[in-house]
């Protein structure tokens, strides 16, 4: 029976006729619900999204959450602001708007700032009002006509000088926005790139600096780390990191690659005999032949105070490239985006431990990661301390690599042609750069040895020096960076110059500059480490350091301790030397200054230090 049916005969019975008007239209309505199966109206949605009076038609239910977008699974409300940047536009797709400022000479907003740093160009202000270019170069390795390139780059587009950085990387100072362009396609020409050089990236892979050509070595790095510097460039993916991430291979060669101090080592070892591993996969037993092959080392942060630690894991050489892919992966699907200052492998592995990073890497992977103690593996000869400077002989009989020293990095674009030619006249044309922020001329036969060696001294890079000039590192600074405190390049040299005629040490040391708690110089990790920080003299603020002492890497490799808090720049000098007289005074015999501050107490070496 119809409704209108059903309500005409009841409203026509002789009980209804006392209802008034409105009774008679609720009871209509309640009938008619009754007959259809509801009795309230319904508001739908038809698939076009316009409203109904049906809800059987409802596509979407509007009283429903919405769910928030999310990015790796961070909601876009929680995200940082460098995050929602990056969401709204890849920065790789931001090229026209690096034009856009170089055609009006303009300089960025702090967003587009942000996004230049992945074309490898840094706006500086307030240190330079100014860009700075800064390259990638696999392996440190550059050639003569690469430097020559770079050495008039320089002159036509920055300050006419270079600077080697601690990731064995070049950059550039002092370019005008109107050149952004000009710059990144120049740097193309000369078959080099800085796509991806800063920010959330990965950074330079480094590698030993005397590959291939080193007899101490267990395996030549290069390979690895152009392989991974390419894969890197042919994959949009990797450049969507919650933060920078840093990547080394170390040869076991004998100039060290500060390669604990990145998020992924990869250290070469000997496998002295067949032994038995554990597949992470299938958690059986494994069988691995002798030979060369790389441990892992993780989440190497020299400014949060940690060195990378051995992850058990011990891979074949040909599996390293994947293997680092796999794992930077994992790094970007799981690290905080929500806090910079924890969007760091460190943090991510802090939360979940190193197992399970390896298990969600072995995911990732098509062969079986295997679990071996490293008790198992044979430890890598100790680097020489500063092998970085001076002549050694080759694997290759007759020739040499030599290294010079470059104070605090600093190369005019005149001494870049120099080194270039000497190069190419008395060896192959390879420049190898280091991460101690000097460079290796390799190739060089034994009958152009001296007169290489003449020659760089001439332009201004010895390769015979003290045992402090040789391990002086410095970061830019506040000449040259807004986070820095102090005029770090320029201390470091007055620093060599006081001490030069003042301290003779049997031993090289290693002093380390840096211009803030970022520690870009890792001076966590030097025999003597000095940060920038602002110090109170009388009412004003002066530039000054906390004093660090015992750190090192590779075979030494530890983390300093903080022994004198906020010292004035004018009184370090005389706290240098005391400390290091005090040292040569009262030291066992044949002591190093790492051993020699490292059996002390903090509490000691305060009293003993204290002028």
């Amino acid at each position: 029976m119809k409704a209108a049916e059903l309500t005409a005969i009841s409203f026509d019975a002789p009980e209804a006729r006392t209802f008034t008007p409105e009774q008679k239209e609720y009871l209509s309505g309640f009938l008619e619900g009754v007959v259809r199966g509801q009795w309230t109206p319904y508001v739908g949605q038809d698939a076009s999204g316009r409203l109904t009076a049906v809800g059987t038609e409802g596509a979407t239910n509007q009283a429903a959450a919405t769910e928030e977008e999310t990015i790796h699974g961070f909601a876009l409300s929680e995200v940082t602001k460098q995050e929602l940047w990056k969401h709204s536009e890849n920065p790789l797709d931001s090229w026209d708007r690096l034009v856009e400022h170089a055609e009006a000479d303009r300089f960025p907003s702090d967003e587009n700032n942000f996004r230049f740093r992945y074309f490898g160009m840094f706006h500086v202000a307030p240190a330079q009002n100014s860009f700075m270019l800064r390259c990638r170069i696999p392996a440190g390795e550059l050639t003569a006509a690469q430097m020559r390139g770079l050495a008039q780059l320089s002159d036509d587009y920055g300050n006419g000088k270079a600077a080697i950085t601690t990731r064995s990387n070049l950059q550039i100072r002092e370019i005008a926005p109107r050149n952004l362009v000009n710059v990144v396609t120049r740097l193309q020409s000369l078959g080099l790139t800085s796509r991806g050089s800063g920010v959330d990236n990965i950074r330079n892979i480094t590698a030993s600096p005397a590959a291939g050509v080193d007899p101490q070595e267990l395996i030549d790095t290069r390979p690895f780390a152009r392989a991974l510097h390419h894969y890197i460039l042919n994959s949009r993916d990797l450049y969507g990191l919650p933060r920078k991430f840093n990547v080394a291979f170390e040869g076991g060669g004998a100039i060290d690659t500060a390669a604990d101090t990145n998020d992924i080592g990869f250290m070469a070892v000997t496998v002295p005999h067949s032994l038995t591993g554990t597949s992470v996969r299938a958690h059986q037993p494994a069988e691995l032949a002798p030979g060369i092959a790389f441990r892992v080392e993780l989440a190497g942060i020299s400014g949060h105070k940690q060195l990378a630690s051995d992850c058990g894991i011990l891979i074949q050489p040909h599996q390293a490239v994947a293997v680092a892919a796999a794992m930077i992966r994992v790094f970007a699907e799981n690290g905080d985006r929500t806090d910079r200052k924890k969007a760091r492998l460190k943090y991510l592995i802090d939360r979940w431990g190193s197992d399970r990073f390896i298990e969600e890497t072995q995911k990732k992977l098509a062969f079986d990661l295997m679990s071996v103690p490293r008790a198992s593996c044979a430890s890598r000869r100790p680097a020489v301390k500063h092998g970085h400077i001076g002549a050694y002989k080759q694997s290759q009989k007759g020739l040499n690599y030599l290294g010079a020293i470059v104070p605090v990095g600093i190369m005019s674009s005149r001494q870049m042609r120099r080194v270039a030619e000497i190069a190419e006249h008395y060896g192959s044309g390879s420049i190898r750069l280091t991460p101690w922020q000097n460079f290796i001329l390799t190739d060089i036969s034994d009958a152009f040895l001296a007169t290489a060696e003449r020659a760089l001294e001439r332009v201004g890079f010895p390769t015979k020096t003290s045992h402090i000039a040789g391990g002086l590192v410095a970061c830019t600074g506040n000449q040259g960076c807004k986070y820095a405190a102090a005029d770090t390049k320029s201390h470091a040299v007055q620093l060599a110059d006081h001490l030069r005629s003042r301290i003779a040490l049997d031993h090289p040391i290693n002093i380390h500059f840096t211009g803030c708690p970022n520690s870009c110089a890792q001076h966590y990790c030097g025999d003597i480490g000095l940060q920038g920080v602002g110090v109170n003299v009388n009412g004003q603020t002066v530039e000054g350091y906390h004093i660090v002492l015992g750190g090192g890497m590779g075979a030494d490799a530890g983390i300093g301790r903080q022994v004198f808090t906020g010292i004035s720049f004018d009184a370090v000098p005389g706290l240098i030397e005391h400390i290091l007289k005090t040292f040569l005074n009262l030291r066992k015999t044949g002591e190093a200054f790492i051993e020699f501050t490292r059996r002390h107490e903090l509490k000691a070496l305060q009293e003993l230090f204290t002028p």
